[in-house]
């Protein structure tokens, strides 16, 4: 039988914007009793970006439970009730990538939106506070412990292992070690080249530096599985450091890299001669496309969002090697960030540089390495 979920989320901002938090809570959806809770401080924000951040963060901690279950969201938040809906359109560029993101946590004929009186949202909206108040205390909220909790005395556990998979205080957290693939032979005369281009393979320095990337990882010894785009250079990548691991390699098309239709093939410089107006649209706006059949970063979000989750439900407390291009990377940085879809212009990621992105059960991520390039040198 599906599981079904009701998912109560809030956020608040004292001053709006100002110090901001949310909070979500997850109910069993035949008891209503309360089955996981999430908030964080989230810095200087509006009540808008913090009430969506509650909304992803409760969704999130109800797939952790189920990826599976269907779930009714209810919230005292008529805008994000009404927008996530579908029946207000969403206007301001901070809303637009978060409601993008919230979209890719389950599917939509999954989620169901539920306006509900502010006095019926009491615990979304307690959490939100505590998490305020946490970090009006310089500290990150923490799950209050039930008031029968009897302290035991702390196991003698053995030390972590090295690497990025080290416990964290809501469980082992799910590690993306994120490795764009080698260099091709366009890739130094810095030529857009996407999913809809020519598809190169691996130059001879691209494979070198596959096989300086799979024995830097074999040291590590924390891989436990690879995920790759189809694409023949990440194909190449992948399993040069999947045979040094003794992994098989999984296959996942949302990670492909963007077609970047007319301009495929084309310095920066000639696209700028040719397209003028095309490039600084898309210098402009993540809905914008490149010239032709072009793919924008909004598209590319919402697959990068689901091939995410996708690989979250199914190596849940693992740490998981996936092997992609530059901006599929970058945008999963981003979303772990929180950050505008123009941050992605200020990142710098070289060829089979490694980055490192947890994923907590609450429904947070961070960020624990970006564009190490040390195992190249």
């Amino acid at each position: 039988m599906t599981a079904r979920f009701i998912v109560e989320a809030d956020g608040g901002s004292r001053g709006n914007p100002g110090p901001a938090g949310y909070g979500a809570v997850v109910r069993d959806g035949d008891t209503g009793q309360i089955v996981a809770e999430a908030a964080e401080f989230i810095g200087h924000a509006t009540n808008n970006v913090a009430e969506y951040k509650g909304l992803i963060a409760g969704l999130r901690a109800a797939r952790a439970l189920d990826p599976d279950a269907s779930v009714d969201v209810r919230m005292d938040s008529k805008l994000v009730v009404e927008q996530m809906s579908g029946r207000w359109k969403i206007k301001h560029p901070d809303m637009q990538p978060l409601a993008a993101e919230a979209r890719t946590v389950f599917p939509r004929s999954r989620v169901t939106y539920t306006w509900i009186p502010r006095e019926r949202n009491k615990d979304a909206d307690r959490l939100a506070n505590e998490a305020m108040d946490a970090g009006k205390a310089g500290r990150q909220w923490e799950p209050r412990k039930p008031a029968a909790a009897v302290e035991e005395p702390p196991l003698e556990t053995a030390a972590p292992k090295a690497g990025w998979a080290a416990p964290a205080d809501l469980g082992t957290p799910t590690t993306f070690v994120l490795l764009r693939h080698g260099e091709t032979p366009l890739t130094p005369e810095k030529r857009f080249s996407g999913s809809g281009g020519s598809d190169p393979e691996l130059s001879d320095k691209g494979r070198w530096q596959a096989e300086r990337a799979a024995e830097a990882l074999a040291a590590r010894g924390t891989v436990q599985a690879v995920v790759a785009s189809p694409m023949r250079r990440t194909r190449q990548t992948a399993e040069t450091v999947a045979e040094r691991l003794g992994l098989e390699v999984r296959y996942e098309d949302g990670l492909r890299e963007v077609d970047f239709g007319d301009w495929e093939g084309l310095t920066f410089a000639e696209v700028r001669e040719r397209y003028p107006d095309d490039l600084t649209a898309w210098l402009g706006s993540a809905k914008a496309k490149p010239t032709g059949s072009g793919e924008s970063f909004t598209t590319l979000t919402h697959r990068a969002g689901v091939a995410r989750d996708k690989i979250l439900a199914r190596y849940a407390g693992k740490t998981v090697l996936v092997v992609s291009h530059v901006s599929p990377i970058k945008t999963l940085v981003r979303l772990a960030l929180g950050a505008p879809p123009d941050s992605m212009y200020r990142m710098e990621l070289s060829a089979a540089s490694i980055c490192a992105v947890q994923y907590y059960a609450d429904g947070n991520a961070s960020l624990r390495l970006l564009n190490d390039t040390s195992h190249l040198r």
